[in-house]
């Protein structure tokens, strides 16, 4: 069994616990927030679980065998660092830091800690983006021509996700909170990127994240990645990220839809249900029981900080 601490329980955080609960090699024994009344109210949902309201107590446990850091960015850096000082095993949300050098920093003391680290990039255990990424390998488009990632919100930060910090330049906006993920596949599937120029559209209010952006890059072969993105505007959500090719077009839309289409054809829904039943929790659970396991760890988490900063300097 191995026994979890969670530093962090607003709405992301609170999102892992059920998972959590449902693995049988998995027990929660600790929880904290600086909130109080949060504490407690998650506490009094789970069975025999201790709450603290000092994340230090949390780690210093003797009972918890992994902490799960679900912070806002600007505390990862400190709290993940004395995670690793106390050799035990740590699951940071995206993005790992708030800067490239506290993500460099954690990358280099993860590596020397001898613990698991791994960062919470969920699609790579989702159905439609197994799919979508072993169909690029099966050469589905053909000769790659671009890649092309788009954001629309109509309303950021998004109705459920309402708070200071992620409508705040320092740590927020659409680019880092869902951007990571996507920059994360880039690299995943396609390979590193280069020349990133990056135009952000900013209010005039300094403290608030930005609301559009158009970026380009290239991937090590010279194919173009363009990025582009824009909150506060009519319409539904829609997130999409595509592969244009010489013999089709591929694109995985709103995190789980794969559509697809040869050259001349209409796009249509590519079902994904024959991909492999995967949980970060069970890769989790193997990693831990020194097994081979499906881990996104702190290099990979750096890999994708580099290109984050790169996109969101001012």
């Amino acid at each position: 069994m191995i026994h979890i601490g969670i530093i962090g329980l607003g709405a992301i955080g609170q999102r892992l616990i059920k998972q959590f609960n449902e693995h049988a090699e998995v027990e929660i024994v600790a929880v904290c927030d600086r909130m109080e009344s949060l504490v407690h109210d998650t506490a009094a949902s789970i069975d025999r679980v201790q709450a603290y309201t000092d994340y230090h107590e949390l780690i210093a446990d003797s009972k918890v065998d992994l902490v799960y850091v679900a912070v806002p960015p600007k505390f990862h850096h400190q709290i993940v660092m004395d995670v690793l000082q106390a050799k035990k095993h740590v699951l940071c949300e995206k993005p790992l830091a708030n800067s490239l050098e506290e993500a460099q920093e954690m990358a280099e003391a993860a590596k020397k800690s001898g613990v698991v680290h791994a960062m919470n990039f969920p699609l790579n255990y989702e159905a439609g983006a197994t799919k979508f990424a072993e169909l690029i390998r099966q050469n589905y488009v053909g000769k790659l021509r671009r890649v092309q990632f788009t954001m629309h919100f109509p309303n950021w930060p998004r109705l459920w996700q309402q708070n200071d910090w992620v409508s705040g330049r320092e740590q927020g906006g659409f680019v880092l909170e869902v951007g990571v993920h996507f920059i994360q596949q880039v690299i995943k599937i396609f390979g590193d990127v280069k020349n990133i120029q990056a135009q952000l559209e900013l209010p005039a209010d300094a403290d608030k994240c930005e609301t559009g952006i158009i970026a380009t890059a290239e991937l090590l072969d010279g194919t173009p990645v363009l990025i582009e993105g824009l909150s506060q505007i009519a319409g539904k959500e829609h997130i999409a990220f595509t592969a244009y090719g010489t013999d089709g077009v591929l694109s995985l839309e709103n995190w789980g839809i794969v559509k697809g289409g040869k050259n001349g054809e209409e796009l249509v829904e590519i079902p994904a249900a024959d991909q492999p039943n995967n949980s970060l929790i069970e890769e989790l659970v193997k990693a831990v029981n020194g097994q081979a396991a499906e881990i996104y760890n702190f290099e990979v988490g750096h890999q994708a900080q580099v290109v984050l900063e790169e996109l969101r300097k001012l």
